[in-house]
């Protein structure tokens, strides 16, 4: 019996549990697929491997089921005629390294986040450029889908290699080409990397373990053994629940900084030496700010990405440096997208996913994490005054809502802000949802309402000058939101 592929591949990526929904079958197939619609035309068009023929690089993060469905993936690859480059355990920002510096499509077997039982695979093509619903995605799902239903096409008549290449030693290096940190005051790093690939990252990274020059960070490490199960917590640091381990031992430890990484390491989460969570939006203006201020001693002109769901704070710093900003959908193909089309310097999510032209255009945690390290150990004030500065406002975190009717709670919240308020007095915009905005006025608010692209909920961010006028809007909206429900909490 077939497998419906429109149920794991999705917008941005594939995702679905192992062996039901994703097996070496289905990988095949995928794989068999992605050399024709992605790896093949891009060789006949100019772009081919480094050896003259059609290739792809491959990685895998900590999964059990990562190798089996790795060697079926490039069984479809090879049989197509393209051959496989295969770098074995990586974080995703490690895969897009090897994508960029190679010039190859790439593929990273990875659910991120997810719990166990599940893996997926993100797709780019050559210099880690994105593969998503609108460039490519749709069509491979389609032929894969074919492949499955009606088997694989005959081989080709010179079939692909496989070939196993250690790039970890080479993405340390290449991050650390690109932020300093020999000269920083002496910090102590908490890092919780979830049983995730972060703690196969880390230590090349920030340690000495790919050979380079010993930094001065005293590293204490929390959940290093790469374990797929996650026995400790989720590799979810977005889950306040995750971070709890983390924020304790930066006490215990009287630590410096906290650094959590998710599944797949491409996201980072900061912690500040009394153990409270840095908002990612903090994160953002932060960074940015330090590119932006590189390009200006350069004599350029910067552009900086960030998503509709970020603070004001980080226009507000980003603008006032001299930078041009530009706001985007929530999701990483779109500010991938946005980041390659205006040539930026920097994009940020709040989602703690962060992305740098130097990089490949591509999101990494482990270069947002050596920026933040820099920051902090070129001057002498604690990480908690640092982004107390970039967090001017008062926000509310991403409240889900499970609702009946989603059109129906969203007509209400729109009829109470725009219809009844007027025009007029508040900002309105459906780039991503409903944003309403009463910034320029008094009191200052905003907030974006977005539907689930897969689930009946509706996702509620709030931002305010004050504490109680976020409480007061994140709440009257909620009311509209659960006027059907009012019994759910937040």
């Amino acid at each position: 019996m077939s497998i419906d592929l429109t149920q794991i591949i999705k917008a941005y990526d594939v995702r679905g549990t192992v062996p039901d929904q994703l097996s070496p079958r289905v990988a095949r197939a995928i794989g068999a697929a992605f050399a024709r619609v992605v790896v093949l035309p891009a060789a006949h068009a100019g772009r081919p491997g480094n050896d003259g023929t059609p290739g792809v690089v491959v990685g895998h993060d900590m999964r059990e089921s990562g190798p089996d469905l790795v060697a079926a993936f490039a069984e479809g690859l090879t049989a197509a005629g393209a051959d496989v480059v295969r770098i074995g355990l990586c974080s995703t920002d490690g895969l897009y390294h090897a994508s960029g510096v190679l010039d190859l499509p790439g593929a990273m077997f990875t659910a991120s986040h997810n719990p166990a039982e599940y893996n997926g695979i993100k797709l780019c093509k050559a210099g880690a450029a994105p593969v998503g619903q609108e460039t490519g995605l749709a069509e491979v799902r389609e032929l894969a889908q074919s492949y499955l239903d009606g088997g694989l096409p005959e081989s080709a008549a010179e079939p692909g290699t496989v070939t196993d290449r250690d790039m970890l030693a080479d993405y340390a290096a290449f991050l650390r080409g690109l932020v300093d940190l020999s000269g920083i005051r002496p910090l102590k790093v908490v890092v919780d990397a979830g049983n995730g690939m972060g703690g196969h990252t880390v230590p090349a990274v920030l340690g000495t373990g790919a050979g380079l020059p010993e930094l001065p960070l005293e590293i204490v490490p929390l959940y290093f053994e790469l374990d797929g199960s996650f026995p400790n917590h989720e590799a979810n640091p977005l889950e306040p629940k995750n971070l709890l381990d983390l924020q304790a031992a930066v006490v215990a430890n009287q630590a410096d900084i906290g650094l959590a990484f998710d599944g797949d390491a491409d996201r980072c989460f900061v912690v500040d030496e009394k153990g409270a969570p840095v908002s990612p939006s903090a994160i953002t203006a932060l960074v940015g700010l330090r590119e932006v201020e590189k390009e200006k001693a350069e004599g350029r002109d910067s552009i900086v990405i960030h998503n509709l769901i970020t603070s004001r704070a980080v226009p507000d710093f980003l603008t006032a440096a001299g930078a041009t900003t530009v706001r985007t959908r929530v999701g990483h193909s779109y500010i991938k997208a946005q980041m390659a089309e205006h040539t930026a310097v920097f994009g940020g999510e709040h989602s703690a996913h962060y992305y740098f032209r130097d990089f490949f255009f591509a999101d990494t945690g482990m270069l947002a994490a050596m920026h933040v390290l820099a920051a902090l150990g070129t001057q002498e004030h604690p990480l908690s005054a640092l982004g107390e500065m970039y967090e001017p406002y008062v926000a509310s975190g991403e409240i889900n809502s499970r609702v009946a009717d989603v059109p129906a709670a969203r007509a209400r919240v729109y009829e109470a802000y725009v219809t009844q308020e007027g025009a007029g007095s508040v900002e309105v915009d459906e780039l991503d949802g409903l944003t309403v905005s009463h910034w320029d006025g008094h009191p200052q608010w905003w907030f974006n309402l977005r539907a689930s692209n897969t689930e009946p909920l509706l996702r509620l961010n709030v931002e305010a000058a004050d504490a109680d006028m976020m409480e007061k809007v994140r709440d009257d909206v909620l009311a509209l939101v659960r006027a059907d429900d009012p019994e759910q909490g937040a």
